[in-house]
């Protein structure tokens, strides 16, 4: 963006709310603008708008926005836009048809399974982004040398493939056709394989294009990476975004004379590099604008800083981005927008808050800011167009925005101020709830004033946009407090200070253009050229040539694409990559060699293998030495350097700065006065002491007590941190306060989860990320648990209170107990818990305990996994550990742990643990998770004090059981209202007959209820049996439910409700008797008990589908998805996990690569939703063909009684498990079984659909859902992350 020096350069960012135009003029000197993105009465597009009043302004000549610009005095154009993302999030793109392989037309529909969030009853997902599905007939498979394979073709990767069945163009032709005749005109088209023999997508492709389809998007193109999920997800939105994009751009031509002919135009993709126009895609554009945000900071906080690392904060209007850079741009290659899982190179950038517009709530004495946003339209309230109270009303009552330092651009004529009267008039509103809580609560307070209403919504804001940052960097082993905040955006200004205090950094950096500095990023921005392709080699010397030939191919490509955009080979510079795993992992990371130069023993483009390990015990705490590592993929990133460098140094202070008003901001404590800077009138050299506010035309900064804000040599706003106040909290109940020490808690679990996570070793806890972490009160209650893993809720607390009762005063420091036992608390033996009672000087007895539940791939029992389908004893299935001491006065007791998980053994037909190295290592790491927790709660009362965080243990614990009151009290309001009984019941049974019975009876003075099971069928013969532990965390999940928002999720949720279960019976079983069922079936049926009870919803499928193959050089275990319920208002979602479970499933391109088996089918099984006015949701049909001997065990149910309806509507279908042998003989396997199962065999599971709701015969309602409040749409690797967690 340099020379030639006589004409414009742009930069431009297009964003949600406002268009930010950066500008470099003849001459040298910048203007910027910002305009609102949507303004159709006065202009079309807002980027070649602020083209036009930047050349009017500096021409001083008229020009009509009615006719093309004159392009003479532009060099270049460059620009980031939202016109993906917002295309993306309202469902605006192209129409669609997608052709995938026969057998799985529904599986982008099923993704990976897992639902997005675990408590919405009707399953809420977004909808895909095709409208038809055409199945084409062909199939390639992996070679394995099978009698009757014929010859093997190579594929890129260089795996051997079988084509089992070429491509069927002839019948293709007309079925295209047929879409052109509908006016489809856009394709993707995913096949399996296809990452590695492409060939075929390239025969339909070709036809395609024949034919006279517009756009047709190959996923061996989009993104040629193994996994046909994401990879068809990427097509989709490929195939999908594209043709918009191209209709934006032809607009935005024509806005221009000679259609931008002889002008550079460039655009910002989503990986921090700029394309050009011609080759701007689809799915390479979503992160377009928050892009150019983190190029700007990374060019200029980043090196002004010294190279400290630095935290990216973009604060605006409709959304708020985290990221981080420290010298290189941190990439993640599979995450997810609006619902859609790209797999393309994009900055890791996460999107965690609403930003200004975030809605405030209060409710059940809890401060609660967002996920809900007001949007730009109607805007927060102060905009005077109707709208709700928001963070930006917060701000505006406590004086830390000026409305005469805005535009006057609001209302409904967008001619009026900002208005602060609007602001106080929604916030009073609120401050009234929060008051009548106060005096008429559990514990009565003095009121608060509007003031300390609106600094309480401010904090909890800060703390909750704290709790990403502290997981985005601790995920990857940095402190926070190490590096600097970069804060911009319209609305971070505000709260640079109180995050970067809370986060304990001591630099806030704020660029002098922070309001544009996304457009700025563009100006500083180098154009990129990526070429990546799969492999499957083995990372060792032996393929280092195949390597470095591959690596360098891939180069010339870079160089070649730049070189023909201009650049000359000096001023472009390539990275190259390597996708590295541990062979048998799922941990990918792409790696660079650029601080590792080639040896002897490295190929000679870097010593990638130092690069992997380095990183790897960075991130995870230990190497698996022993292991090959695997090449997924190769990569090369080319870069031509033509960013614009910044050289206009502001002036040199004369003078102290000038004040340009005093006014009165709120802090705690009270008002103060606060002195007004203008941006422009500051010097260089100028300090300024808080409380201030500094002001420009695009952002406002606020300086808090204690810090000092001082000009640098460029001319940026470098804050120092002071330490805050100490103010003191007291041990009464504070809703500010509650709200606080509630994040506060939950990031102690998260943080926990971390740790475990990164030093476990096996790929449960560390992949599937099946664990649990929690913190407990000095009784054993339960007061945050992470992630929330619905077998899991309240289930470890029944532990923590057995050992604090079984082991009484035989508890002392050093102590670490474990324990996995039944009548323990425990759910299943495969799930370890591993508990840490904490001490504190002056104290008898724990102040506090924290704990960690993993899932153990093997203890032992009479099968692999230790989770056999026909189990009858405890001792069966694994390792018993009642209350034993794991750690003993700070030894690790590992002799003895040992012997206990080897002791199976000794049992009949059983085996010791097969896997005690991964035991013990997980073991460590779950001891090293706890200890996380007692420093992180030792900090928190070191802050505030031993009898103050006990308190507010007890008032979150307080907060959850008020929720739960006020929904039995609504719900029995609504029961009597109608002339109902305050009592109701429900009955289900299991397949074998076993009923499972409930009585619920609602106190409506008090909200509490008794759950009442007598009457339910008694222990049995097998593994149904549930332990308490597991009927608990399924009434803790239900309650969750039916409240329908968030609450904190601890022991108070149980404190209303009593629970009655018979000893003996099915869900209170002896203590030797078999439990595994009970965790992954019994659990789920329980759960449609109480849901019928309270008429929430019909029956969704109740049963995970557990499927486990072995033999003896594999294992693999799967669960199924199956239909959701529908309910009043919501069809049943087809082929989703439901309750109990949300575990992901395998990809079929994974699946078929390292087990032998053939996925033939995986789609819906239509029909099997019950009918009703709402329709349940549908089974699938699974089917898996064998190419080995092995043994197939399945553990199912719904085979014999069916999900039920609900008001009239009919139940889902039965599930069915079928084994078609080799020679066409179907047998029906039942719901519990083990078979051997041969080449050529097949085994089909069909899982039952979910129950219908209301009488099929009903008018069917109209189209379309109701209408959803506004949220942002959450993203980037801490959302990934926690979706993943939640998926188990």
């Amino acid at each position: 963006m340099g020379s030639p020096e006589g004409r414009f350069h742009f930069a431009i960012d297009r964003g949600g709310t406002f268009t930010d135009v950066f500008a470099r003029c003849p001459g040298g000197h910048v203007r910027v603008l910002k305009l609102l993105s949507e303004d159709p009465a006065n202009y079309s597009d807002a980027p070649t708008e602020g083209i036009r009043r930047i050349l009017e302004q500096e021409g001083g000549v008229l020009l009509p926005r009615d006719r093309p610009l004159d392009t003479s005095r532009i060099a270049s154009i460059r620009m980031g836009t939202t016109v993906a993302t917002n295309a993306l999030l309202e469902r605006r793109g192209e129409r669609v048809a997608l052709l995938v392989t026969s057998g799985f037309r529904d599986l982008l529909h099923i993704g990976t399974q897992a639902r997005q969030d675990l408590f919405d009853l009707a399953v809420s997902m977004p909808e895909v982004l095709y409208e038809e599905v055409l199945e084409v007939e062909e199939r390639v498979v992996l070679y394995r040398g099978e009698p009757d394979a014929g010859t093997p073709v190579k594929g890129r990767t260089g795996d051997l493939l079988e084509v089992q069945q070429p491509v069927d163009l002839r019948s293709l032709r007309g079925k295209l056709e047929g879409l052109l005749s509908r006016g489809i005109r856009s394709l993707a088209i995913v096949l399996m394989h296809s990452y590695t023999w492409a060939q075929h997508e390239q025969q339909v492709g070709a036809l395609a294009r024949e034919l006279g389809f517009t756009h047709v998007s190959l996923s061996s193109e989009a993104m040629p990476m193994v996994r046909i999920v994401p990879r068809g997800h990427t097509a989709c939105a490929d195939a999908y975004l594209t043709p918009t994009i191209q209709r934006y751009l032809e607009g935005f031509r024509r806005g221009f004379q000679g259609q931008l002919k002889d002008v550079q135009v460039l655009f910002m993709r989503s990986d921090g590099g700029l394309a050009p126009m011609d080759s701007f895609s689809g799915s390479r554009a979503v992160l377009s604008g928050p892009a150019g945000g983190v190029v700007g900071y990374s060019a200029t906080t980043y090196q002004a800083e010294g190279g400290h690392p630095v935290i990216g904060f973009d604060m605006g209007g409709t959304s708020t981005d985290v990221s981080r850079y420290a010298g290189e741009f941190e990439h993640v290659f599979e995450a997810s927008t609006a619902g859609v899982t790209l797999q393309a190179p994009q900055l890791d950038i996460n999107t965690v808050a609403a930003g200004g517009g975030s809605r405030l709530f209060f409710r059940s004495g809890l401060f609660v800011v967002g996920p809900e946003s007001a949007g730009a339209h109607p805007g927060p309230a102060c905009y005077r167009k109707g709208g709700p109270v928001t963070v930006t009303d917060a701000n505006l009552v406590l004086g830390r925005l000026l409305p005469s330092s805005f535009p006057c651009i609001f209302g409904p004529g967008e001619d009026q101020p900002l208005s602060p009267e609007a602001s106080r008039k929604a916030l009073e509103a609120v401050a009234t709830e929060v008051n009548s809580f106060l005096s008429n609560g559990p514990c009565p307070a003095s009121s608060l004033s509007l003031e300390e209403v609106a600094m309480g919504f401010v904090r909890v804001a800060n703390e909750a946009m704290c709790r990403p940052i502290r997981a985005l960097t601790q995920a990857r082993g940095h402190d926070p407090s190490a590096h600097v905040l970069a804060c911009f955006g319209g609305a971070g200004g505000q709260h640079a200070c109180a995050i970067a205090r809370a986060l304990g950094m001591d630099t806030v950096r704020i660029h002098r253009h922070s309001g544009l500095l996304s457009a700025l990023g563009l100006a500083l921005a180098d154009v990129v050229h990526e070429a990546q392709e799969p492999c499957s080699l083995p990372y060792i010397p032996e393929t280092f040539v195949q390597l470095d030939q591959r690596l360098s191919r891939l180069e010339e490509q870079c160089v070649d694409a730049l070189q023909a955009q201009g650049f000359p080979r000096s001023q472009i510079r390539t990275e190259s990559f390597l996708h590295l795993r541990y062979q048998g992992t799922d941990c990918a990371l792409m790696v660079s060699a650029h601080q590792h130069p080639a040896t002897a023993r490295s190929p000679r483009a870097g010593d990638f293998g130092a690069a992997f390990v380095e990183r790897y015990m960075r991130e995870f705490g230990f190497i698996i030495s022993e292991r090959q590592v695997t090449v997924d993929d190769v990569r090369v990133r080319g870069t031509g350097r033509s960013g614009l460098r910044l050289e206009d140094a502001p002036k040199a202070q004369t003078g102290p700065p000038r004040v340009d008003k005093v006014t009165q901001c709120y802090f705690e404590g009270g008002y103060q006065e606060t002195p007004v800077y203008l941006l422009g009138e500051l010097g260089y050299g100028h300090k300024l002491q808080g409380p201030c506010l500094i002001i420009d035309n695009n952002s406002t900064i606020l300086v808090e007590p204690g810090c000092q804000a001082e000009v640098t040599e460029t001319g940026d706003i470098r804050i120092s941190v002071g330490a805050e106040a100490v103010g003191t909290v007291g041990a009464q109940l504070d809703p500010i306060h509650l709200s606080i020490f509630s994040h506060r808690f939950m990031s102690i679990a998260e943080q926990m989860g971390r740790i475990l996570q990164r030093t476990a070793i096996s790929t449960n806890i560390k992949e599937r990320l099946d664990f649990s972490c929690a913190l407990f009160g000095p009784d054993g209650g339960l007061v945050s648990n992470a992630p929330h893993i619905p077998v899991h809720l309240g289930a470890m607390q029944e532990t923590v209170q057995f050992q604090i009762q079984h082991l009484g005063t035989d508890l002392h420091p050093g102590d670490v107990l474990l324990s996995n036992h039944p009548s323990a608390g425990g759910s299943h033996l495969p799930d370890l818990t591993v508990i840490t009672p904490v001490f504190w000087p002056g104290q008898t007895r724990p102040v506090f305990y924290v704990a960690s539940r993993g899932h153990h791939a093997d203890i032992g029992g009479i099968t692999p996994g230790s989770m056999p389908p026909h189990s009858t004893t405890l001792q069966q299935e694994g390792a018993v550990f009642l209350s034993f001491k794991l750690v003993q006065g700070g030894v690790f007791q590992e002799e003895a742990v040992t012997e206990a998980l080897r002791a199976p053994g000794k049992f009949p037909g059983c085996s010791g643990t097969r896997n005690l190295h991964d035991n013990l290592s997980d073991l460590r790491a779950q001891v090293a998770a706890n200890q996380k927790g007692i420093q992180l709660v030792g900090e928190l009362i070191g802050q505030y004090g031993l009898d103050v965080v006990q308190a507010y243990m007890g008032h979150i614990q307080a907060n959850a059981e008020l929720a739960v009151r006020d929904m039995l009290r609504a719900f029995g309001t609504s029961r009597q209202a109608r002339g109902l009984p305050l009592e109701v019941s429900a009955e289900d049974h299991l397949d074998d007959g076993s009923p499972i019975r409930l009585r619920v009876q609602i106190n409506l003075s008090q909200g509490s209820a008794v759950f009442d099971f007598s009457g339910t069928g008694s222990e049995v013969f097998g593994n149904l049996n549930a332990p308490r532990a597991i009927t608990l965390s399924a009434l803790i999940y239900c309650l969750r439910c039916l409240v329908g928002r968030d609450i904190p999720l601890n022991q108070g949720c149980l404190a209303p409700v009593r629970v009655v279960i018979p000893k003996g019976s099915i869900l209170d079983p002896s203590s030797e008797a078999a439990v595994v069922g009970g965790n992954v079936l019994t659990s789920q049926r329980v759960v449609d008990v109480i849901l019928a009870a309270f008429g929430a919803c019909a029956a969704s499928q109740g049963c995970m589908n557990n499927v486990t193959l072995g033999n003896a050089h594999m294992g693999y275990y799967e669960t199924v998805a199956g239909g959701a319920g529908a309910g009043p208002g919501w069809h049943g979602r087809s082929g989703v996990h439901s309750h109990m479970t949300n575990t992901r499933i395998t990809d079929p391109e994974i699946l078929e690569s390292r087990y032998p088996v053939i996925l033939r089918r995986f789609q819906l099984r239509p029909g099997s939703g019950g009918r009703g006015r709402f329709r349940g949701g549908d089974g699938v049909v699974r089917e898996m063909l064998f190419r080995e001997e092995a043994l197939l065990s399945v553990l199912t149910e719904r085979r014999a009684f069916r999900p039920y309806g609900l008001h009239g509507g009919e139940p889902g279908a039965r599930g069915l498990n079928l084994l078609i042998r080799k020679d066409g003989r179907t047998v029906n396997l039942g719901g519990k079984t083990s078979v051997s199962v041969y080449p050529g065999d097949v085994f089909c599971l069909h899982t039952p659909g979910g129950g219908g709701y209301g009488d099929p015969e009903d008018p069917a309602p109209p189209p379309g859902s109701p209408p959803q409040p506004s949220a942002f749409s959450e993203r980037g690797s801490v959302y990934e992350y926690r979706r993943a967690q939640e998926a188990v």
